[in-house]
């Protein structure tokens, strides 16, 4: 199964479109579907739409430093999505937005995001980054994705082949298949496929949409069961993002994931994200519905 070539720069141009949400009156916005997508929208692409939408309410030089969300239902890829904001805050120093995401009427998502302007402040790091491969060391995505579709259910292939605008290079390897149960820690080196607009509004939405890539499969690895075989259901309850300290989506960014706890039909998921230089530039935390499933023949 082929897919057509689409260049690097296309990509990009077309998440940086996806990402982006268009005015739809007072505090309302309008965010695209994704262009021939198919299925349950990315939690991702709602995070990062609705950080956008209430950053389009915040004056300029206030920039996003947390965010906490609610997934209520899954959305469907054959729907846009629409973004009503609440101004609940505007201090000296902080805003406070409330964003509800909805398709068709009914609410998919619930995000609260905080603004700052810069200012200087008592600074100290104690977050070494691991010592991992670098990027480069690593296979690239695209040669592990088409070794994986061969071994998908054929339902699940064409998430392995569609060309991607993000790029995830893997230092233990992919979770989707796990082969044997192994410890609940992760490492991947992201960045996007080509340039980014210098923006960091643009930066944020994109590590913002990347957070929910491979972060609720951490907790899946102890347990030795494969998505992509069909032996485990799973969906993100709940997603937080705290923003650190400035970056571009478009270099080599680490995202250190581990999960310490999963019971009850539910996996706790917590990610640190380091520039290639060693700083600490976001954490994230998530916790979401896993259950072990019956593989389909």
């Amino acid at each position: 199964m082929d897919t057509p070539e689409i260049s690097p720069e296309r990509l990009v141009s077309g998440l940086v479109r996806l990402l982006t949400v268009e005015p739809d009156g007072e505090d309302r916005f309008h965010g695209r579907r994704k262009k021939g997508g198919i299925g349950r929208v990315f939690g991702g692409e709602v995070i990062a739409q609705a950080l956008n939408a209430a950053q389009a309410t915040v004056e300029e030089g206030r920039a996003a430093h947390s965010l906490h969300a609610y997934f209520l239902r899954g959305g469907s890829e054959e729907f846009p999505s629409d973004y009503q904001v609440a101004r609940d805050f505007d201090g000296g120093s902080f805003s406070n937005r409330r964003v509800v995401a909805s398709q068709q009427g009914r609410p998919i998502l619930n995000l609260t995001a905080s603004f700052q302007k810069h200012e200087a402040g008592l600074s100290h790091r104690d977050a070494p980054m691991p010592d991992v491969p670098q990027p480069e060391e690593l296979e690239p995505e695209v040669d592990v994705r088409r070794r994986f579709a061969e071994q998908a259910r054929p339902e699940a292939r064409h998430h392995f082949l569609t060309p991607r605008p993000v790029e995830m290079r893997a230092v233990e390897g992919r979770h989707w298949m796990n082969p044997k149960p192994a410890a609940p820690h992760m490492h991947s080196w992201f960045k996007t496929v080509a340039p980014l607009p210098d923006d960091p509004v643009i930066h944020r939405a994109v590590l913002a949409y990347a957070s929910d890539m491979s972060l609720l499969g951490t907790c899946a690895l102890p347990h030795g069961l494969s998505w992509a075989r069909g032996e485990v259901m799973s969906a993100s309850l709940d997603h937080a993002i705290w923003f650190h300290d400035d970056f571009r989506a478009d270099e080599w960014l680490l995202y250190a994931t581990d999960s310490p706890w999963s019971d009850r039909g539910r996996g706790f998921n917590r990610g640190r994200i380091f520039t290639r230089d060693g700083r600490l530039v976001a954490s994230v935390a998530q916790e979401g519905m896993i259950r072990r499933a019956t593989p389909k023949q």
